[in-house]
């Protein structure tokens, strides 16, 4: 198993949710690149912390 935390900030708003972009560590390509996220929940967070825990 493997984990990654990944960083986002805000980057506009659309229709019903909001687009943020991926912020890699310096280096590396991203993993994810662009996430949509419903405007309900994304409230007016202007950054995202995503873990993604790889089962291998």
């Amino acid at each position: 198993m493997s984990k990654a935390v990944v960083k986002f900030s805000y980057e506009k708003e659309t229709k019903n949710s909001v687009r943020y972009k991926e912020e890699p560590e310096e280096g590396k390509a991203p993993i994810m690149g662009t996430l949509y996220v419903q405007r309900w929940f994304a409230g007016d967070s202007k950054s995202l912390e995503i873990t993604i825990d790889k089962k291998d």
